[in-house]
């Protein structure tokens, strides 16, 4: 059986496993390893290590870059390492290295979901020859198309997440225009909301409690210190922070479920505690998701 070389290479850690190619075409994992990327002066010499055990190289490999790739060459956004194919070829002796966006690959992974690892979003009948689409909201938005041609499926990488937010309601839109403000941006594009640092920089937006008398409420609370929206009163050593309601419905009541354990811990970790008032839930711009 042949074996491929799978990796996820980017700024903060790099991924990389080994794969070999069973009877009916199946992928079957062999091993993982976890690097932290900026332990090495280059990937080269991380393959190397990482296949050193190997009795032979694999026949190919796929490493999907946190970056734009052209020409078989790629430069990671946050990391000083320069990527080239043929390059990795040379010295890791691997015979075929394709360097890919690490959200275009993506699409070409969605065949081999088994069905416990899908779910329905929307009832109805898909269709087989429908382009193909994946989000993933990390620090950034990852967006991916994949369109079917006479060739087979075509993925292209896509910076549809730096479009501009449109706000479908009038929550939506105060959240356009406070983070607007609060960036000092001329336009919000959707990154800004959905995303992990996106949902930070809005979410501590939201924290109110009871304010001072003569403190003037602030937009921004940009650390549990600073911030004028803290009780003046902690209870118990701690101070209690709220989410003011932004939104409403099933979609922000359950985004709201999810996230209070996670800022609890978080608080508490910290010396501070959070309060989940009765009615509170996150705003409706969770939606997007």
């Amino acid at each position: 059986m042949s074996a491929i070389l799978a990796g996820d290479i980017g700024g903060t850690k790099t991924l990389l496993a080994l794969y070999r190619l069973g009877p009916a075409g199946e992928l079957e994992l062999q091993r993982s390893e976890r690097y932290i990327s900026a332990d090495w002066s280059g990937l080269e010499p991380m393959v190397r290590t990482f296949l050193g055990g190997e009795a032979a190289p694999p026949a190919a490999a796929c490493l999907a870059v946190a970056g734009p790739v052209a020409g078989g060459r790629a430069q990671l956004t946050n990391l000083s390492w320069q990527l080239d194919e043929v390059r990795l070829q040379i010295e890791t002796a691997i015979p075929r290295v394709e360097l890919v966006n690490d959200f275009a690959v993506l699409i070409h992974g969605l065949a081999h979901l088994a069905p416990h690892q899908q779910a329905p979003i929307r009832a109805g009948t898909a269709q087989d020859q429908a382009p193909l689409l994946v989000l993933g909201a990390g620090t950034g938005l990852g967006v991916a198309y994949g369109v079917p041609s006479p060739a087979g499926l075509v993925a292209m990488a896509s910076e549809a997440a730096h479009g501009e937010f449109a706000p479908r309601s009038q929550a939506e839109w105060e959240l356009k225009q406070w983070l607007g403000r609060e960036l000092g941006l001329e336009r919000v594009s959707i990154e800004r909301v959905v995303s992990g640092t996106g949902l930070g920089i809005w979410l501590a937006g939201c924290c109110t409690a009871a304010i001072p008398a003569g403190i003037t409420p602030s937009a921004t609370c940009p650390s549990p210190a600073t911030c004028p929206r803290r009780s003046p009163q902690p209870q118990a050593g701690a101070t209690t922070w709220r989410l003011r309601p932004l939104g409403s419905g099933s979609a922000a009541t359950a985004a709201s479920a999810a996230i209070w354990p996670w800022l609890a811990s978080a608080t508490v970790a910290s010396g501070w505690r959070a309060e989940r008032p009765p009615n509170c839930s996150i705003s409706s711009a969770l939606r997007a998701f």
